[in-house]
């Protein structure tokens, strides 16, 4: 059992890296990678607990991309996440999310919803400020009912007071990756595009890019649209990834390595990956 996508307290998680790697590790998982919101920041940590624990530790970051005018994300894995270049692009990217965030508090200013830069620094324990730390302070404050109704009526990709990031292209997003040593995988393709949207088409376009693999192990799959993507990784010869998408207490019933309860993505996978790493 294998878990290739989490977040910690350095992105929109809960958990330190040190818990997260202890509790892999206690789980029985046979790898676990640290996939965090276009930052590298918490990466130190986890690696440095390769010692303590039996659980392979991957370090890996998960990119925000534009995919035919869609929200994509892209997870980097087995990265060297100390590479000069890449953590200079991750620096980039931390100053373009520094204006957006300004740009969606002066939106939300604009509407009678006058929330601070320290409001959402109390939320976020690291310097890296998401939706998610908005959304909160949005519910702390009365604006909101939930996490889900400020994504809904405010933030989300197509409410009022959202912004977006000059997002990279997946090929862009591929180099980088592929430039520190990493492998590059499509996280969660089927959400945020529209129902009959053709996975297939799409991806022999971004495999053309250069990306190695996607998720065909997801908790919110369902058996059906797992068979699917386990269908088209097998047609196009790439790797079917998978993890649970691991936020802590952000996303209550989620547990690292089995997401909802039945996530079980097979150990051979790893092998797979760590051969693309030449």
């Amino acid at each position: 059992m294998i878990d290739l996508h989490t977040h910690s307290v350095f992105s929109d998680g809960t958990d330190t890296p040190e818990a997260m790697a202890l509790a892999a590790d206690a789980a029985g998982i046979t790898a676990l990678a640290l996939t965090d919101h276009d930052t590298l920041a918490g990466l130190d940590r986890f690696m440095a607990m390769q010692p303590e624990v039996a659980t392979l530790l991957v370090p890996g970051i998960e990119l925000s991309c534009r995919f035919m005018d869609r929200p994509l994300h892209m997870l980097g894995l087995f990265l060297d996440f100390r590479d000069p270049l890449l953590a200079e692009r991750i620096d980039t990217m931390r100053r373009l999310r520094l204006e957006r965030n300004q740009a969606m508090l002066l939106r939300l200013r604009t509407r009678g919803l006058a929330i601070t830069w320290d409001e959402l620094a109390e939320e976020a324990p690291t310097d890296l400020i998401s939706r998610t730390h908005f959304a909160r302070v949005l519910v702390r404050n009365g604006a909101a009912g939930s996490a889900a109704d400020a994504f809904r009526r405010f933030i989300g990709d197509d409410s009022p007071c959202y912004v977006a990031m000059p997002e990279l292209q997946p090929r862009e997003a591929v180099q980088w990756i592929r430039a520190a040593g990493g492998v590059a995988v499509v996280a969660h393709p089927g959400r945020g595009f529209p129902r009959g949207f053709r996975w297939d088409e799409a991806m022999l376009d971004l495999k053309a890019q250069g990306v190695h693999g996607f998720e065909a192990y997801y908790p919110d799959y369902g058996p059906l649209e797992e068979r699917y993507f386990l269908a088209l990784a097998h047609r196009l010869d790439m790797v079917p990834c998978g993890g649970s998408d691991y936020h802590g207490g952000h996303k209550p019933g989620i547990e690292l390595g089995v997401g909802g309860g039945g996530l079980r993505v097979p150990d051979e996978i790893l092998e797979r990956l760590q051969g693309l790493m030449a």
